[in-house]
């Protein structure tokens, strides 16, 4: 299936590891060129070199995305450099669990200011973008937490936001056919993630998540990047407003 994306441009927040860097990677392979941005300058370096192996134009930078101007300056900069953008993708996330201030404090800092100011940034150019082509999308990645609850939990309520705010903007920028849409993982296992250190230090804990999954295996990066990609392509334009959920059944609620 041609997903429309060849000669189309990118930003991906939080695209050096994980998630993120699956979902540069699937763009690029796409045909997208694609921009990233961390905060660690030779891990954006590495991955810099790695897209640009495949035949488009790669480019990267260090970012705070809790430092709300440097980020929408870093976005504004880049896509004037890259000639325009079309697909934001904003997956860059705290990954602070619990109910303390710290906990709070960073998960809406990144999670939601993060996204909010991203989709700023990038807006004039989407717009821009979608009078061209008659499609632009920012694609949040938020979580399957955001609909779960076992207890006060900073994280899932701040993932929950990232949904509301998404469909607010999709319902406010459709008529500019610029798209909004987030994306919900389950658990995503990776060498170097959230689940490869519990399955190390908390194997207990690790075992009763991999009981939890109904297919018997937690997602790969890969998983949830076929689902960005996709619901961020033209191959998906009259998508918006949308939550698509790849969790693997782990959950158990009806998605009406």
């Amino acid at each position: 299936m041609d997903l429309g994306l060849k000669g189309r441009k990118a930003i991906v927040t939080g695209g050096t590891r994980g998630i993120g860097r699956a979902i540069a990677e699937t763009l690029a392979a796409e045909g997208v060129d694609v921009a990233i941005c961390a905060r660690n300058q030779d891990q954006v370096d590495e991955a810099v070199a790695e897209l640009s192996g495949k035949g488009v134009k790669a480019t990267g930078g260090v970012a705070d995305i809790a430092d709300g101007e440097g980020l929408k300056k870093w976005i504004a900069d880049t896509a004037k450099a890259m000639g325009g953008l079309d697909i934001l993708v904003a997956n860059a996330s705290a990954l602070q669990n619990g109910n303390t201030e710290k906990a709070w404090r960073a998960c809406f800092e990144i999670d939601v200011l993060g996204a909010m100011n991203a989709f700023e940034a990038a807006l004039p150019f989407l717009t821009e973008a979608a009078k061209k082509s008659g499609d632009a999308s920012a694609t949040f990645i938020s979580s399957i937490s955001a609909a779960e609850s076992d207890s006060g939990d900073a994280y899932g309520a701040l993932k929950a936001a990232q949904i509301h705010f998404a469909k607010g903007l999709a319902r406010q920028h459709a008529g500019k056919h610029v798209r909004v849409n987030t994306v919900s993982p389950g658990t995503v296992y990776f060498k170097g993630g959230v689940w490869h250190m519990i399955e190390e230090h908390m194997p207990d804990t690790f075992k009763t998540a991999m009981e939890r999954n109904p297919t018997g295996r937690m997602a790969t990066p890969q998983d949830i990047a076929n689902a960005a990609v996709f619901i961020a392509s033209p191959a998906s334009s009259f998508t918006t407003g949308a939550n698509m959920i790849v969790d693997g059944a782990i959950s158990r609620r009806v998605n009406f």
